[in-house]
């Protein structure tokens, strides 16, 4: 599927058939919504409280908005836009409105726990990951085009039924994301290094200036001083902290590792300055320059 000017791409497949159900229409959910009836489709979806249903529908997030599970009825395909703590604990009542025929997908941005908890749950369970977000949360976040040109990663395991995986790869298309799939421990090992440690990372960059700052007494200069070099750098540390939280204690043997990683690369530029290797220095920081297109 393809389309122009940024839209959704439009289809006539499978997934068109039937409805789409949205659980959860915080960012990733609102976002699927509002991009998923531009490529018209029909979407329901369930949120926990009637102040949120309220507020989404004024943003028309979705075709039909509930707090009750009964929406997800008649459903093809259901994501499950829920917190990784919510996902890994799902509520009894959300497991009983699941209807056995449709296909199940996740957002989440850890994927060995996930799949642990739900292929013995559902039989049609696909662990998906669109590798999008911004720093916002909850029902106001929602925005067109977050996926688009962006990878969306799914894990399929030898229980995953090829219909299903196809599935999920029809929404993938229909927001214009790029589909690939890898096993859920690579998946894992490489969200920490890009995603997971880089947060933490962040955090400690944001709170070194601050530290720093006062202890040399110029903790409000520092502050009038930085700026976009520094606002880049420390955008993901001053994100949503339950959700960093949350990768680090989902994916924490991967965390711990990829921070093994960077200190060990820090470590090593720290010994360069030390010693006055400027040439060295200069090597290395050539060597990033050339590597960073390679992540972009």
């Amino acid at each position: 599927m393809t389309s122009s000017q940024g839209e959704p791409a439009q289809g006539t497949g499978a997934l068109h058939e039937r409805p789409v159900g949205l659980v959860g229409l915080g960012l990733i959910g609102g976002s699927l919504g509002l991009d998923l009836q531009a490529a018209g489709l029909e979407v329901r979806a369930l949120v926990h409280r009637e102040r949120t249903a309220e507020r989404a529908r004024e943003r028309q997030l979705a075709n039909r908005i509930d707090t009750d599970p009964a929406v997800l009825q008649g459903c093809g395909l259901i994501v499950l836009a829920l917190p990784l703590d919510r996902l890994l604990d799902p509520p009894t009542e959300l497991l009983a409105a699941l209807p056995r025929e449709a296909v199940i997908t996740d957002v989440g941005s850890v994927k060995r726990p996930v799949l642990e908890r739900w292929e013995p749950l559902h039989p049609r369970f696909v662990a998906s990951h669109p590798m999008a977000g911004t720093a916002e949360a909850g029902v106001e976040a929602g925005l067109r085009g977050l996926f688009a040109s962006r990878p969306w990663v799914a894990t399929p395991t030898a229980s995953t039924a090829p219909a299903a995986l196809a599935l999920v790869q029809e929404l993938a298309q229909a927001v214009r994301a790029q589909w690939l799939c890898c096993a859920a421990a690579a998946h894992d090992q490489a969200v920490a290094l890009i995603s997971h440690m880089p947060v933490l990372v962040s955090a400690a960059l944001l709170e070194a200036a601050d530290q720093g700052g006062q202890a040399a007494g110029a903790g409000a200069l520092v502050r009038q001083l930085a700026s976009s070099g520094f606002a880049d750098t420390s955008r993901i540390g001053g994100g949503n902290p339950e959700l960093g939280t949350l990768m680090a204690r989902c994916n924490q043997g991967a965390v711990l590792e990829a921070i093994r990683q960077y200190r060990q690369q820090l470590g090593e530029l720290e010994a360069l300055v030390e010693r006055n290797a400027w040439p060295a220095l200069q090597q290395r920081l050539e060597h990033c320059q050339a590597l960073r297109p390679e992540f972009l």
